[in-house]
Parts: C-alpha cells; structure tokens; sequence
C-alpha cells in the first residue's frame, strides 16, 4: 500500500541513511498487511530478535510487574478512602512504576510467550501473570475507574491503549490459558472502549505532544485493536476522529523534534494513523502536504540522545527512538526505511539495561513492539 509515496521516500532515505551504491530500487514488494492490524516486512531486518535477546528484554517487565514501589500514582483524592495502596486499587496493574508500564509489561510478556515457546522464565511468567490476570482482579480494576469523577480520565488515552494492545495479543494467541485471560480482562475491555467511543466527540482538538497523552499514537493501537477484535463502530469512530483532526494538516514541523522529553514523535505517530485510515491515493496528497521534507530532500532523523538515564524524563528519548522505529517499520517495504529504523533501534537497544529503573521498568516493551512491527 501507499507505493507511490514509499517510492519517494525510499529515493530521499537512501540518500541520508544508505552507503551502498548498489541499492538503486530498495522497494521489492508490497507490505502485507495481516488482519490483526500489524504488518510484515518482506526484506529482512539487520537487527533480530533471537531467544537470547528476547531472555533479556523478558527479565525487565517479570522484575516489575509484582514489585509496588516506587510508584506513581495518578489519582485524584475525591475522599480519604481513595488514599490507599496501589495494590488495593490495582490489583492487577500495580507494579512497574506506574499502571500503564505495568499494562504493557504484561503484553510484553505475553508477545514473548507467544514468540518464544522455550524462554527461560516461562514458568515464572506464567506464574505472575496467572497471579494478577484474574476475574477478581480485574472486577476492582474496573471498579477503579468508576470510584469517582476524576478517576474516569484515568490514564486516557495512553494506558487505555496498552490495554487493548495487551487483549489484542491475548485474543491472537491460540492458547486455553489466552482465552481465560482474555474473559477475564473483559470487563475492563468493554469500559475502556465504552469510554473511548463517548471520549471522542467531546475532543474538539488533538493533542499533539510527544509524550503520553498524544492523541495520534492512542488512536493509531485503538485502531489496531478494532480492526483485530472485528469491532466496527470502533475503528468507524476512530476513523472520523482521525479524519476530523488530521486531515488539513500541512507542514509537520519534524525538525523542531525531538523536545527534551519526548518519547513519541508527533509527526510520525500521525503519518502512522493516517496511513491506516486513509486509501492509497488519499494518503499520498495528504503526506506530500504534510511531510513535504518527504519530498524535498531536506528530511534529517538522527536517533535521540541520552544524558543521563537514571533522569525518568531525559530517558524518555531512548523510548522515542523505538518508537520511530515502529513507525518507519511500518512503511511500504522499503531497506532505505528498514535501515534508518534499525539505526534506531540499534541505538537504544542495547542500554535499557543499565541497572538504572527509571527506564528498565518500561523500554523494553517499546523495544518490543518496534521488534514486532519488523
């Protein structure tokens, strides 16, 4: 899909990020895009993801998601009883410093059980997410976001999202015990969606940072989780909000990014949902508007840096260079593209294991997912 402007931007990245001069037409194929809304490349990537590199990236979320402290609460104080534990308000979610870390710790296990049958923590994963996932929990996770006005925003969209990324994992995994997790996440499921649904209207204008509430990055997973689960006025609600917001956009400011503490990129997160909502022909004349650097040959990416990665914040970058990398992945099939996103992911991969929790309780599933997105 979208071969005309893969074209182009194929030409304008080997520019910046190809030394073979051999390569005069990197796009070969098409991208397949599979029914759960993810997509496949056909080239094959430099950087794999092999059972001892998924053995590491495993040890980050099974060392969190049952460890409470230090965390970060995100409630709002309606009555003295809503001052409690986290544990006793997440149940299910109450590790990894904060509840959505630890939504998207539990899909990183799950992605890796599903990938690599033969992991070394198998039996402890399956142990702590047995543990956490169950229809108890999950009843006062539920419970949680209708306890008082203010909790109802909690964690929109951003952990909302990993949510449905997390049932989305479940509901593709042929296994007795996804099915059970599956029934179980359920209700919180049906609210989540419930909310996004009544959410979008109200939202006269996006969102457009790069940090958890960008509004381009939560529509793009919620989309992948519709289309997955089969869900119609879903993807039809995600679609309009998309199209209401985007659509007469132009000139994306991308040399502006990164900010200091970005792990999104704004421009990128919106290339990446419109190229799901529009048709082919439609996507072409919107992205020559909006990235014209696409075209003109002026488009640098040079991965984020990092100064110090026991700062939460400053850490922020190493998770927006795997998150560029997901969305250059996520293009046509072309190795111009497939090299700058393994650039950075190559960048990053290798120091989210430092010792430091400020970003070992998180990176490794956007490492994951930029993997998946491969």
């Amino acid at each position: 899909m979208k071969q005309s402007i893969v074209l182009l931007i194929s030409s304008l990245l080997c520019l910046i990020s190809c030394s073979d001069p051999q390569i005069s037409n990197p796009l070969d194929t098409k991208r397949a895009i599979q029914s759960n809304g993810d997509t496949t490349h056909h080239s094959t990537p430099r950087i794999t993801l092999d059972l001892k590199e998924a053995n590491r990236l495993a040890s980050l979320p099974l060392g969190c998601i049952q460890t409470p402290f230090p965390y970060k609460s995100g409630i709002i104080l309606a009555t003295a009883e809503d001052n409690a534990l986290p544990q006793e308000h997440h149940p299910a979610f109450y590790g990894c410093f904060d509840w959505h870390s630890a939504v998207h710790g539990h899909w990183s296990l799950i992605y890796l059980l599903k990938q690599f049958p033969d992991l070394e923590s198998k039996s402890e994963i399956l142990k702590q997410l047995g543990e956490n996932l169950t229809k108890k929990n999950i009843e006062k996770e539920v419970e949680y976001f209708s306890m008082n006005k203010g909790s109802k925003s909690f964690e929109r969209t951003y952990g909302w999202v990993w949510l449905l990324k997390l049932v989305a994992e479940l509901h593709t995994w042929d296994d007795p015990i996804a099915r059970e997790w599956e029934s179980n996440l359920q209700p919180l499921t049906d609210y989540i969606v419930d909310a996004y649904i009544e959410y979008l209207p109200k939202l006269i204008y996006p969102i457009r940072v790069g940090e958890h509430s960008n509004t381009a990055f939560g529509l793009s997973f919620a989309y992948d989780y519709a289309q997955t689960v089969g869900n119609q006025e879903f993807l039809t609600a995600i679609s309009n909000a998309a199209k209401r917001f985007y659509s007469d956009d132009k000139g994306c400011p991308i040399s502006w990014e990164p900010s200091g503490y970005d792990f999104l990129s704004p421009c990128l997160q919106e290339l990446d949902i419109m190229r799901k909502v529009l048709a082919d022909s439609e996507f072409e004349n919107w992205s020559r508007n909006f990235l014209p650097q696409l075209f003109d040959g002026s488009l640098a990416l040079a991965p984020g840096k990092v100064s110090d990665r026991s700062d939460g914040k400053l850490v922020h970058l190493d998770g927006l260079n795997f998150s560029r990398a997901w969305c250059l992945y996520s293009l046509d099939d072309c190795e111009a593209c497939l090299r700058l996103a393994d650039e950075h992911l190559e960048y990053s991969l290798d120091k989210i294991k430092d010792g430091d929790y400020a970003g070992q309780h998180w990176l490794a599933s956007f490492a994951l997912y930029a993997f998946k997105s491969q």
